[in-house]
């Protein structure tokens, strides 16, 4: 509701038909198609950010904030900000010329009208944001009415000769991209819902849905509206006073609608305006981004609104409708349409640009349900937003750039030192080196968790399989290290070492895997492992996930496990890989989840979701199995475990499987076929390494390739 009242709000009445009279139809369906498509692209990405994490107050500033970071989020939402104050006069100007035009006489008042406009939407706004909304329902009922009055009676003085006359703009008529700055803030109305994110009650659902059912009503409303009004108005009626034509073209002589429609329109555009902005700087002052701002991050006792930024507001609006109420002709009105048209081309350019980066960075926890969504389309999104600003404007556009860019490094407060010698080394160093840095002050999160797996090797060239799965799991979305222990002392083995370190490159150079190498000299095997989980590699980047093959002579089972010790006295995961080969690219693949608790099955899920990002896996169905032995839990297991998915995001198949067998029995009739098998499991004490041994021997027989995995909690699949 709020999306589509800005929408059709005050270039409705007051500009559109300008537009169509200075650019001609043909041109005005042009400047409309780019306009919307510039919406479109950004509705998409604000629908794959909004759906894929809790949405809190703040709006486009929240998203941005938290894809590309405070620094990105505090310059955009300053800018975006003023985006909104600025937008209340210039809707409350437009409404104040609509009035002067319907009562000529009033014109002398014009400002004191726009004053006291002002003030009585501050005090709605100041009252609540609850009553405000409401307020829309009704304010929707008689745009409706009005819009149907005047398409209606456009209609009914459409003319061919007039349509065919109006095609084309005539010479000497205003340019198409002056025309384009002064028309955009039609389609900037997408912003004042989502800039009510903090009171929705499901913004993920609410926010794609309004959105963009709001873009495609209003595209039709303003694409009817251009092919009615060129084809029932004369050019010089369309730049000089369409408004007028409107009123006295409409439906049963019903001018007063009209008026009432432009009143309505302007009036509520304003009010989101006035909810807006308020709430867009006090999730910025609660962020701690700019610390003069604090002040305005108190919320009222009583529903959290926040009046302390509502009042910045009516100061920034009241002192510019003082100075734009000069000019009653309506050349201030232009000027402030294209202030908000710049701000909310970088705003929207920003949106799209953390939905890129958001995609683009390939974080595993990036998976929208909002699933029409690509990186592609957000690219050009945010690069059709800068090409749009420059055409409009190109100093302004750059000088609007330029004080993003100081608000960015003010905001950053770092600053990159660059080196001499090979430019593309020591500039790669640098940032490298800044990133390290940077990734190592900050507190570790399941959202920005990535898979670091060692991968204990041993022979590359007889663990195929082995090096294949880290890959599938670790290579695309985090770092894979081969790392295999030599056991001796290091001035005897040095020579083996080299040797060993060249066969395991050779390894990865002639497979061409993305991954890195280590070899570990070291007296005692463990000892040797030991030195490896603790000191490999730099910072941030330790392996989180320690991958093995299982061991197939008995004997090795009690060094094994102690190998498994110590990884979980790290904080490691373990993955377990009983090699069955790699699976069949000609038949259908399948992986088969064994679900026993959320314990180990947040990454058993995980695991599988990273397989699936892999083209060799493309189309592999995922089954999440549960045993249970009475029917009368069947259905409420199910219900769990499809909630599970649905907060997972992921696709996948539940099968609940009710049997007295043992699990042993079910599990190999029901999975023998499948091309992955994953278990959890649980690193046993040592009292207790035979049993565990031979159990988990007896479960792997006669199942294909099979993951047995141990979490440490930190991945979480659910976030």
């Amino acid at each position: 509701t709020p999306s589509i009242l800005t929408i059709l709000g005050v270039i409705l009445f007051m500009r559109a038909g300008f537009v169509i009279g200075q650019a001609g139809i043909f041109h005005a369906l042009l400047i409309l198609l780019l306009a919307k498509s510039i919406t479109t692209l950004t509705s998409l990405s604000i629908s794959a950010i909004s759906t894929n994490t809790p949405v809190a107050g703040g709006g486009a500033y929240f998203l941005i904030s938290r894809s590309l970071g405070p620094e990105y989020g505090g310059a955009i939402g300053l800018t975006l900000f003023l985006a909104q104050a600025i937008s209340v006069p210039f809707y409350l100007i437009g409404f104040t010329e609509a009035l002067v035009r319907a009562f000529p006489q009033m014109e002398s008042h014009f400002r004191i009208i726009a004053l006291l406009a002002n003030g009585f939407l501050f005090f709605i706004s100041y009252v609540g944001a609850k009553w405000a909304v409401k307020t829309q329902y009704v304010i929707m009922t008689i745009l409706g009415l009005s819009i149907l009055a005047f398409l209606g009676g456009a209609a009914c003085h459409f003319q061919k000769s007039l349509f065919q006359e109006n095609w084309t703009p005539s010479p000497g008529n205003m340019s198409f991209w002056a025309l384009f700055a002064i028309y955009f803030p039609a389609v900037t109305g997408i912003m004042a819902g989502v800039n009510m994110s903090g009171d929705l009650k499901n913004p993920g659902r609410a926010i794609p849905l309004g959105t963009l059912a709001a873009v495609a009503v209003g595209f039709v409303m303003y694409a009817a509206q251009i092919i009615l009004c060129g084809g029932s108005q004369t050019e010089s009626q369309l730049s000089n006073e369409s408004f007028e034509t409107l009123c006295r073209q409409a439906l049963f002589g019903a001018g007063f609608l009209v008026i009432a429609g432009v009143f309505a329109a302007t009036l509520s555009s304003a009010l989101g305006s006035f909810l807006g902005a308020p709430r867009i700087l006090q999730a910025m002052a609660r962020d701690k981004i700019i610390p003069p701002l604090q002040f305005f991050a108190r919320g009222s006792v009583r529903g959290d609104e926040p009046r302390r930024a509502l009042w910045l507001t009516l100061v920034i609006s009241s002192a510019i409708i003082y100075w734009a109420a000069d000019d009653a002709q309506g050349q201030a009105f232009n000027t402030l349409a294209a202030i908000v048209t710049m701000f909310f081309l970088y705003t929207y350019g920003m949106v799209n640009l953390a939905a890129f980066t958001e995609s683009f960075a390939a974080n595993p926890s990036f998976r929208p349900r909002f699933k029409f969504y690509h990186w592609l389309p957000a690219l050009l999104g945010a690069l059709g937003c800068a090409a749009a600003a420059l055409l409009i404007d190109a100093p302004a556009a750059l000088a609007a750039a330029g004080i993003l860019a100081i608000l960015f490094f003010f905001l950053r407060r770092r600053f990159l030192q660059t080196r001499f010698g090979d430019a593309r080394w020591g500039f790669g160093f640098s940032r490298l080196r800044e990133t390290l840095y940077q990734l190592a002050k900050m507190p570790a999160s399941p959202k920005n968790w990535r898979p670091n797996v060692l991968v204990m090797i041993g022979n590359p060239e007889e663990r195929y399989t082995l090096a294949m799965y880290a890959l599938w799991i670790g290579a695309s979305r985090g770092m894979v290290t081969m790392a295999r222990v030599l056991v001796g002392k290091l001035d005897e083995r040095l020579n083996h070492r080299k040797s060993a370190i060249d066969q395991l490159n050779n390894f990865l150079a002639e497979n061409d895997f993305k991954a890195l190498s280590t070899v570990v000299v070291s007296r005692d095997l463990d000892e040797g492992l030991s030195a490896l989980l603790q000191g490999h590699p730099i910072g941030p980047l330790q392996p989180n996930i320690v991958l093995m093959g299982w061991p197939s002579d008995p004997v090795r089972s009690v060094s094994f496990i102690h190998h498994l010790r110590s990884a979980k006295l790290l904080g490691l995961s373990l993955l377990l890989l009983h090699d069955q080969g790699l699976p069949d690219r000609n038949s259908a693949l399948r992986v088969d989840i064994w679900w026993r608790g959320r314990k180990n099955g947040s990454l058993m899920v995980l695991l599988a979701h990273l397989l699936t990002l892999n083209w060799q896996w493309a189309g592999v169905a995922i089954r999440i199995i549960r045993l249970i032995q009475e029917e009368a839990g069947r259905q409420p297991a199910d219900e769990a475990l499809q909630q599970l998915v649905h907060d997972a995001r992921i696709r996948a198949e539940v099968q609940i499987l009710v049997s007295q067998d043992s699990f042993l029995e079910v599990l190999h009739r029901h999975s023998s076929h499948a091309s992955l098998v994953i278990i959890g499991f649980d690193v046993p004490e040592e009292d207790q390494t035979q049993e565990f041994y031979h159990h988990f021997d007896l479960i792997l027989d006669h199942l294909p390739t099979t993951l047995l995995v141990y979490s440490s909690g930190e991945a979480d699949m659910f976030v």
